[in-house]
């Protein structure tokens, strides 16, 4: 009995002895299958080490502290803490219970070196383990921190440079106590200037030129009006200092323009009077300049106006214009004016017209301006212009000469030095117009000049 047993004793043994063969064999197999991992997270995370603490975890670390681990084609014990590069075999060997890892198998059998792998991933940079530790790699980037730092606060520098803060214009305004007034206001404040005793010369006129800036706007004209600027200006006319003269003209002449409530304030004013005294008597030419302004500014568009200017004897006083010396300047404003009435009151006529406008119609037919202009000299007055030599005077006067043509025919026909006039300028055109015309514009200033000549030739006719 006790001989089968230690038979069956020493069988058990061998048969034991193949079992944990056969189980060393496979659990080796089954090392070398494992999958692969980038980063392997310690599954036995509740392992007390020798002290009783929790080991450190790679997830627990601190990334900078983490220490990189550079396999090689042969398996190689990972260390806690240790970081394992993308694309490594890992593998957590059963005999010892440790991770291990190594560099992926090529396709041909053979294993990356450790520089290949390097140069592979991070091309030429040099990150040899002996090259950069990590605390060289934090100094690196404070450094980096502090350039940008330096060159952020260059940059604010040369912007403070070119701009000033916002505290200062704050400041810088507040001391200016800047304060944006009315046009009302404004005006208000220059015609208290222009009125008053103390306002020297200079100040007087500033305060005129100023005024005249405004009350080019039809709203400060009435303005202008209601606070009795008008007024004012129509007084200063009278005045004995040219300056003040001229430019209370111009304030007036500015107020006047397409203003018909100012016009109508302005003649019954006295304004029409004072401004032909003006033009009448003895005065510097800038003076009379702005007093026919103010004038062709009162008349256009208002024909009871023009029925008392006629009244009054304004075509003379225009015509003495033409005899008096230094005055050459106000011809071409004469006849603009002359021009201007003419059509003004033809187009009104001849146009179709409501009952609202009949009133107006019936004005206009009152001021006899064709036959005083006929009967005052007018026809032969105004070709002797066509002498000068500028361009654009001669362009008005035979505009003038067109309308009056219808008026002054025999007088034209029976004159020899315009017949002449005419065909110099007609041929002096011609080459100009034809000049033009070589040069590619086919409708010409000289053209339209030469147009109008040869109309009023075929008037004569």
């Amino acid at each position: 009995m006790s001989c089968w047993a230690r038979l069956l004793s020493t069988s058990a043994r061998a048969s034991l002895l193949l079992l944990l063969g056969s189980v060393l064999f496979s659990c080796s197999s089954l090392s070398d299958t494992v999958p692969e991992f980038a980063l392997t997270k310690i599954e036995e995370s509740d392992i007390k080490d020798d002290s009783g603490k929790e080991p450190v975890t790679e997830d627990d670390a601190d990334p900078e502290d983490l220490e990189v681990f550079y396999p090689t084609d042969q398996w190689q014990t990972l260390r806690p803490g240790q970081t394992v590069p993308a694309g490594s075999h890992v593998r957590l060997n059963l005999q010892t219970g440790e991770r291990e890892a190594k560099l992926p198998d090529r396709e041909n059998g053979e294993s990356d070196t450790r520089e290949e792998r390097r140069r592979k991933r991070l091309g030429k940079v040099d990150v040899n383990a002996n090259s950069f530790t990590s605390e060289e790699l934090k100094k690196a980037l404070a450094k980096m921190k502090e350039s940008e730092k330096a060159e952020r606060k260059a940059r604010e520098e040369e912007v403070r440079k070119k701009f000033r803060p916002i505290e200062q214009l704050k400041e810088e305004f507040e001391k200016l106590n800047m304060k944006i007034e009315t046009d009302y206001e404004i005006m208000v404040k220059l015609i208290s200037k222009f009125n008053s005793s103390a306002s020297t010369l200079d100040e007087k006129v500033a305060a005129l030129y100023d005024l005249e800036y405004y009350v080019h706007q039809v709203d400060n004209a009435k303005d202008f009006l209601s606070m009795g600027g008008l007024r004012l200006v129509i007084e200063g006319l009278n005045s004995s200092e040219a300056s003040v003269k001229e430019h209370a003209a111009f304030v007036l002449g500015a107020a006047l323009s397409s203003n018909p409530k100012v016009q109508i304030e302005a003649i019954e004013g006295g304004a029409l009077q004072k401004l032909m005294v003006i033009l009448a008597t003895e005065q510097p030419l800038a003076v009379k300049k702005k007093a026919l302004f103010a004038l062709s500014s009162m008349l256009r568009h208002f024909p009871y106006a023009q029925q008392q200017f006629l009244k009054l004897g304004g075509l003379q006083v225009l015509r003495s214009l033409f005899r008096q010396k230094g005055m050459e300047p106000l011809h071409v404003r004469v006849v603009t004016l002359l021009y201007d009435l003419l059509m003004e009151k033809m187009l009104l006529e001849d146009s179709q017209h409501g009952e609202q406008m009949e009133e107006k119609v019936q004005q206009y037919q009152q001021v006899r301006l064709v036959p005083a202009v006929v009967e005052q000299g007018w026809c032969a007055l105004v070709p002797n212009l066509l002498a000068m030599p500028e361009h654009d005077t001669r362009e008005k006067v035979l505009k003038l000469v067109g309308v009056l043509v219808a008026f002054c025919r025999e007088h034209y026909r029976g004159d020899p030095a315009l017949g002449t006039t005419l065909s110099l300028l007609r041929s002096e055109y011609e080459e100009l117009a034809a000049e033009e015309q070589r040069e590619g514009d086919k409708d010409g200033y000289f053209r339209e000049l030469l147009s109008s000549i040869n109309t009023i030739i075929q008037e004569l006719r």
